[in-house]
């Protein structure tokens, strides 16, 4: 007779099989088991409202786990329509800004015949519009035209679809006046580039880049020192000719401006990071 070498080996083979099997059966088991949702017996109007109340009280996090349900159970409806605006709306409240967009984006682009299309381009430019520079901006003096200004074209347009699509739109004011911002805005963002070439001598880049805002913005008010800009720029240049026409353009259209005198540059300060 062959002896084994461990008579209890297929003991515990077969022991420990029947635990594996046990084991992966309360695994299947669990995964088959779908997660309990806590709004199950609340309909979904009355969950659309308690959403509404959650948002009313600033708890955006709780409003969205309602509102997502909403809008997947209304899925067709007017109602889940408005819960993606008001989706959007606790998104962006909630710091998450690109899912706002995101949502933006699909409502107008699945829905373009909305009744409330004007919000939705309204609150897309809201939230692109966004001037808080947070507490470093702030420290820094850091303006709005000095950050990336894809953000206020982007706001820009989206406020110009309600002008020009919801001229009678309760947002339409609202939205004219913040895109003369956004004008003002990007006119400041390109004299600020024009500022930087001037302060470290890329001379001929300054004054392009000046001319190239008062070509695109000539109604904003930071015209008066891109001509400025130009008239130093081309100075430094030796390009005479062009220097005095900029000079004449800026007694023309700013006769009181501190350029000509000098007293702009005299209390002209800089941040306390900024080097140049």
């Amino acid at each position: 007779m062959k002896l084994l070498k461990n008579p209890s080996s297929r003991f515990w083979t077969g022991q420990r099989t029947g635990l594996l099997a046990l084991a992966l059966s309360a695994a299947l088991a669990a995964c088959g088991t779908a997660p309990q949702d806590e709004y199950a017996n609340i309909n979904s109007d009355k969950l659309y409202a308690d959403a509404k109340e959650e948002q009313a009280d600033g708890n955006f996090e709780t409003a969205v786990k309602m509102l997502e349900k909403v809008e997947a159970r209304a899925s067709g409806t007017l109602l889940a329509q408005q819960a993606q605006l008001d989706l959007a709306y606790a998104y962006y409240c909630s710091g998450e800004k690109a899912l706002a967009l995101a949502k933006l984006e699909r409502f107008i682009r699945l829905h373009p015949t909305s009744p409330a299309m004007d919000y939705a381009y309204y609150l897309q430019g809201l939230i692109n519009f966004n001037e808080d520079l947070g507490l470093f901006g702030r420290l820094a003096r850091q303006d709005l035209s000095e950050r990336d200004q894809q953000a206020s074209r982007d706001a820009y347009e989206s406020f110009k679809q309600v002008v020009d699509r919801f001229p009678e739109s309760k947002y339409a004011e609202d939205a004219r006046l913040r895109m003369n911002h956004v004008v003002n805005s990007l006119a400041a963002g390109e004299v600020h580039v024009a500022r930087y070439y001037l302060r470290r001598g890329a001379y001929l880049a300054a004054a392009n880049r000046a001319q190239q805002a008062i070509k695109d913005y000539p109604q904003s008010p930071a015209i008066e020192e891109a001509l400025y800009i130009m008239s130093r720029a081309y100075d430094q240049l030796g390009l005479v000719q062009l220097r005095d026409d900029a000079v004449r353009v800026l007694k023309q259209s700013f006769p009181d401006s501190a350029y000509l005198s000098g007293d702009a540059l005299k209390g002209e300060a800089k941040p306390w990071w900024q080097l140049w």
